[in-house]
């Protein structure tokens, strides 16, 4: 059976374009808001929403992201918000997954996880600090619920690591451009290309590159490499900018249409 997911990526490839991932904390500005702003990016031209799980310790997330989740999480946004956000842009038609460290989902319950995440319609999970190794029963749960496990691949994974990562991959797998936090950039990291073309040295799957496209032109750029495009503080700047719900959904739509004119103008 084909998740929604990898769909989405065959179906952008059959327009001869890299895919568009927007990615949004669950809770900002509200769960309502959140919701909101995740289909607007969809109708924008997104083809795949992430969904953050806010945590009180996001260690690998920049400034940006870093204030968006404190918000959230100052709202008292909790896993059960994020799971109903999820449902209700996974039931708008929208392939949806959820971006979490790995501590809230064992805290939660790892059969439990993936049980409510599959009844919310949600597609899969990235899983940024959870290795392979210790990914087994992840994995399990993943494949019981026919959910994708994505994994991150960096600049400095050795090609013996990434053939380990991209095994344990489904649906597509994250490739981030660079190493360091993530965040809106100048440029998107020079190696981001190399690490592409590595990573499909080992997968036939879809390989997404994420951490630092912040305009239309970026966009472009990976898209002339990448089978995805990832973008995440970019638009959750617009809407931490907002000085209203409206200017915020305003504001993420508009930036949702440059990049995907972006990723159709990248091939």
């Amino acid at each position: 059976m084909v998740s929604a997911v990898s769909a989405a990526f065959e179906k952008a490839a059959a327009e001869q374009r890299a895919a568009l991932i927007g990615y949004l904390p669950a809770g900002l500005p509200s769960v309502d808001g959140a919701i909101e702003a995740a289909i607007a990016i969809a109708e924008a031209g997104a083809d795949i929403i992430e969904i953050g799980l806010p945590y009180s310790d996001p260690l690998m997330d920049g400034p940006v992201i870093q204030e968006a989740v404190h918000r959230a999480l100052t709202g008292g946004t909790r896993v059960a918000d994020v799971l109903e956000t999820v449902r209700a842009v996974a039931g708008a038609g929208i392939p949806t997954l959820i971006m979490t460290y790995w501590n809230p989902v064992e805290q939660h319950g790892v059969g439990r996880f993936a049980r409510e995440l599959a009844d919310a319609g949600g597609s899969g999970l990235i899983t940024p600090d959870l290795t392979p190794e210790e990914a087994g029963p992840w994995l399990a749960a993943a494949a019981s619920y026919d959910l994708d496990p994505v994994f991150l691949v960096a600049p400095s994974s050795s090609d013996e690591r990434i053939g380990l990562i991209t095994a344990a991959c489904r649906g597509f797998v994250y490739a981030a451009s660079l190493m360091g936090t993530t965040g809106a950039r100048e440029s998107v990291g020079s190696e981001a290309e190399g690490l592409v073309r590595r990573v499909r040295a080992h997968t036939s799957l879809p390989v997404a590159v994420g951490l630092g496209v912040r305009d239309g032109k970026q966009a472009a750029a990976v898209a002339a490499f990448a089978d995805g495009v990832i973008v995440g503080s970019a638009l959750v700047q617009r809407l931490l900018a907002a000085d209203s719900p409206a200017g915020g959904l305003a504001g993420v739509r508009a930036l949702a249409s440059e990049l995907a004119s972006g990723v159709r103008a990248g091939r």
